[in-house]
């Protein structure tokens, strides 16, 4: 592997935008060798909203990590979230024909391909991802690489991820806007999931959290592979609302007092002293306690976490979660947020930060950057198989088992 060969990632959200580029180094790892991080104008909830603004905050991101790394970005791999996605687990098939014939990497595809495919999918629907979690070879189950061996009848129980054909098209616009070509747009949890997980929490089963500013992520992982991803319409900044609907407050002062002085565990914060905001329509200010704002962001948290923990159950996946739940995102850094998250969830909870590959970066290793992180990780197992020369020097620059699962969920299915 070339030392050279690097890899971009542009993760697009609510509040920021942040570019990675990362380096594949002669053992095979990724070390980030430039960051560019900008905030997100023109989208709301993961989605695109003003496209002129969007490429902006996009290309002036693109231009840091550029600036910073000295080399020039052509393709990346890309970010999505928003509430308008959709997924469910489906099986696929291929015929193989003859058991003197090894499975191929088109009979893998074809497979999948066909686990894909819906005939009624909505005009504005489209596939974004087709998963493998397991294949079957003809009655020889939990198989997790049939490449290679012989069989008569290959099938594929996948992973399909479903996205709004227009929210895709306009992420993409934004980034080709910016002679970014989009190698894989990918969902934002998938991506944070590589970033943040280990081996056994794959395998055990864990559920991960990705909190950010306009969306809550969620990705269940069983027996090493996807089993349910669901992104949720609330986030960080309805906490800030929360605050400045309650105390009367511009969004800035509200956003300010989160961050500052927020703690989701009302009952920790022992600090009184009165807090200054202020008011609307005038240069006045009002005098809140901190007690009074960490109300407001416990009830909010909770009420958000609760949101996610009904879903978990109704999935009937909870008593699965032997690893329990990892929370990551922005909005992972609150103060208080992993001890009301193991209050709701009633099983283990921790803080995921991306540890891997931040090199000299140490900033990066906050849980908001697990996106981020994630995309390069992704993008270098792609790029395993099949290597790209993405990006080129700058001369201007500066610088699992799930055969179980399947059988005990399928009796819990009302």
């Amino acid at each position: 592997m070339a030392a050279d060969q690097v890899i971009a990632g542009i993760d697009i959200g609510t509040t920021k935008i942040c570019v990675l580029v990362g380096k594949i180094t002669q053992n095979g790892r990724i070390q980030i060798v430039g960051p560019g991080v900008v905030p997100a104008y023109g989208l709301s909830k993961g989605v695109v909203t003003d496209i002129q603004q969007a490429t902006d905050s996009i290309r002036e991101a693109i231009r840091k990590a550029e600036h910073v790394s000295g080399y020039t970005i052509h393709e990346a791999y890309v970010s999505i979230g928003g509430a308008h996605i959709g997924s469910e687990n489906r099986d696929g098939q291929a015929a193989i024909g003859r058991a003197d014939r090894p499975i191929t990497r088109e009979d893998l595809e074809r497979a999948l391909e066909l686990a894909g495919t819906f005939p009624s999918m909505p005009h504005n629907r489209t596939l974004l991802h087709s998963i493998p979690r397991e294949y079957t070879l003809d009655e020889q189950r939990n198989i997790k690489n049939p490449l290679g061996m012989l069989g008569y009848r290959l099938e594929v129980e996948a992973h399909i991820v479903t996205c709004s054909n227009t929210a895709k098209q306009n992420i993409k616009k934004c980034v080709e806007e910016c002679q970014v070509h989009p190698l894989e747009i990918v969902l934002q949890p998938l991506a944070s999931c590589e970033s943040v997980l280990t081996d056994d929490e794959r395998k055990q089963g864990v559920a991960l959290l990705d909190i950010g500013g306009g969306t809550t992520d969620l990705a269940i992982v069983l027996g090493g592979g996807f089993w349910e991803t669901k992104v949720f319409p609330v986030g960080g900044n309805h906490i800030s609302n929360d605050i400045a609907w309650a105390l009367h407050v511009p969004f800035p002062a509200a956003e300010d007092a989160k961050v500052r002085y927020g703690h989701a565990v009302a009952d920790e914060v022992v600090d009184e002293a009165a807090i200054e905001l202020p008011v609307f329509g005038g240069d006045g200010r009002q005098r809140f306690t901190r007690r009074q704002i960490c109300q407001l962001v416990e009830e909010r948290v909770e009420e958000m976490l609760g949101m996610v923990n009904r879903h978990i159950r109704d999935v009937g996946v909870d008593r699965f979660l032997a690893a329990g739940v990892v929370l990551t995102g922005g909005c992972a850094d609150l103060s208080g947020i992993r001890t009301v998250a193991e209050r709701v969830f009633d099983m283990p909870v921790r803080l995921g930060s991306p540890q891997s590959m931040v090199g000299r970066f140490e900033s990066l290793s906050s849980p908001k950057f697990a996106t981020a992180v994630g995309l390069l990780e992704w993008g270098r197992k792609k790029q395993q198989s099949t290597p790209s020369g993405n990006l080129e020097p700058d001369p201007d620059a500066d610088g699992g088992i799930l055969a179980w699962l399947r059988s005990t969920l399928g009796r819990l299915a009302p």
